[in-house]
C-alpha cells in the first residue's frame, strides 16, 4: 500500500508539472481547454480528449507522436488539448449499464467533431460503440498495450484471486468481470466501482472493498503499474474487446487532419482491434451482455479468442478462431455469429428483457 500510495502521488505531480496552461473557453459543452499559447501564424491542430488522468496521458502521447512525425507540429502552439466532460465522466453513482452503456464517453466528444470545435478525438476503444456517427472515420489505432486485466489487492497477503477468502469484496463496475470472477468463486461480492484510477485506488485504500480489478494498459500509461499485485491471463480472466487500444477519429472530409492521424496508425493494432469489433457488432453487443474477445497475431496469422456469459457466471460460451490477418473482420463476425447461435435466441431476449437491477444480481451499491 505505501508503494501504491507512493506511485499516486508521484502521478499526480508529474500531471501537475505537465507543460500546458488551463484556460476556459464558451462552448456547447463548457469546455475546458488545456492550452499552448496560440501562434497566430498558423491554425493549431485541436485534439479532444476526455480529462481523467489517463486519457490525459493518452491525448499527450498522441501529441507526441504527431510532433515527432510532422516538425511544423513542434512549434509552440500548434496543438491544443481540448478537454471536455461526458455524461460516462459526470454520473458516478450508477453503473454504466444503467446510464445505457456505450457512447457514454463519447457522444460530447462526436458532437464537438461535428461542430468543427475539435480536429481530431483521442478514445480509450473501448469505450467506442461500434457504429461511428455520419461524418465522421476511425482509421488511426495508436500501437497497443498490453491487453491484460490487473490484480490489485488491499492486503499484501493475497496475491491471486484464488487467494481471496470466500464473501470478498471486488469492486468493479465491469459485468465482463464480474461473470469471470463468479465463476471462479460464486461467493465474491461484486460492487459497482466507479471513477478514474485514482479514485478506485483510494477506495481500495481506504478498505472500501477487499480487491479490485483494472486494465494494466492504463496503470502504464500513467506509470502506475507498480500497484498491480499481478497481472491476470487470458485464461483467468479474458480482456474486453479493444482493451488496451488507443484511437483517433475524424471528420471524413478533414484531409489535413487525415494526413496526420494516417501517418500513426499501427497496422498490426488495427487489424486485431477491426477483428475484436467485428465480433461485438455481430453479437449487437451492450453493457447488459458480458462480453470479452481478444485477437493477437503469432507468427504471421491472427488468432482470435471470444467469449459471451451469463452475469452471475453460471453459464459462458467461448470460441476460438485462427487465420489470415487480412481477413480479420471476417474472422471476428464469424465468431459472433457462432456464439450467438449456440448460446440461442433465448440467451439475448433475457439479456434485453431483464432490467439493470437484475442483470447486476450481486452488484450493489
Amino acid at each position: 500500500k505505501p508503494a501504491a500510495k507512493m506511485k499516486f502521488v508521484q502521478t499526480a505531480i508529474l500531471f501537475a508539472t505537465l507543460p500546458v496552461t488551463l484556460a476556459f473557453a464558451p462552448g456547447a459543452f463548457g469546455t475546458e481547454r488545456l492550452t499552448t499559447a496560440l501562434n497566430a501564424e498558423g491554425q493549431p491542430l485541436r485534439i479532444g480528449t476526455r480529462g481523467s488522468p489517463l486519457a490525459l496521458a493518452q491525448a499527450y502521447e498522441t501529441r507526441k507522436r504527431l510532433q515527432e512525425n510532422f516538425p511544423e507540429l513542434r512549434e509552440e502552439g500548434m496543438i491544443e488539448i481540448c478537454v471536455m466532460k461526458t455524461q460516462g465522466d459526470m454520473i458516478l453513482d450508477k453503473s454504466l449499464m444503467e446510464l445505457g452503456g456505450k457512447g457514454l464517453f463519447t457522444k460530447e466528444l462526436d458532437t464537438a467533431l461535428l461542430g468543427d470545435e475539435v480536429d481530431i478525438c483521442v478514445h480509450s476503444m473501448k469505450d467506442v460503440p461500434t457504429w461511428l456517427p455520419d461524418g465522421t472515420i476511425l482509421p488511426c489505432n495508436l500501437p497497443r498495450e498490453t491487453t491484460n486485466d490487473a490484480f490489485i489487492s488491499g492486503d499484501e497477503n493475497i496475491k491471486c484471486i484464488a487467494d481471496l477468502p470466500d464473501n470478498a469484496v471486488i469492486g468493479t463496475a465491469s459485468l465482463r468481470r464480474q461473470s469471470q470472477l463468479l465463476a471462479q468463486n460464486p461467493t465474491f461480492k461484486c460492487v459497482n466501482f466507479r471513477g478514474n484510477v485514482q479514485t478506485r485506488l483510494r477506495k481500495l485504500d481506504d478498505g472500501v472493498v477487499d480487491a479490485t480489478l483494472l486494465a494494466i494498459a492504463g496503470l502504464k500509461r500513467m506509470s502506475m503499474d507498480g500497484c498491480a499485485t499481478a497481472v491476470l491471463d487470458w485464461e483467468e480472466m479474458l480482456p474486453a474487446v479493444a482493451q488496451g487500444a488507443i484511437g483517433i477519429q475524424c471528420r471524413s472530409d478533414d484531409d489535413r487532419s487525415l494526413k496526420y492521424i494516417d501517418a500513426l496508425n499501427h497496422p498490426e493494432t488495427k487489424t486485431c482491434v477491426d477483428c475484436e469489433r467485428a465480433f461485438l457488432e455481430a453479437l449487437d453487443g451492450n453493457c447488459k451482455t458480458p462480453i470479452a474477445g481478444q485477437a493477437r497475431i503469432i507468427d504471421g496469422e491472427l488468432v482470435f479468442r471470444g467469449m459471451i456469459a451469463m452475469p452471475d457466471g453460471t453459464s459462458q460460451y467461448k470460441t476460438e478462431k485462427t487465420g489470415k490477418p487480412e481477413d480479420a473482420v471476417k474472422i471476428g463476425r464469424e465468431a459472433g455469429e457462432e456464439l450467438k447461435a449456440e448460446a440461442g435466441e433465448k440467451f439475448f431476449e433475457m439479456m434485453v428483457e431483464m432490467s439493470p437491477q437484475q442483470v447486476l444480481g450481486q452488484i450493489t451499491k
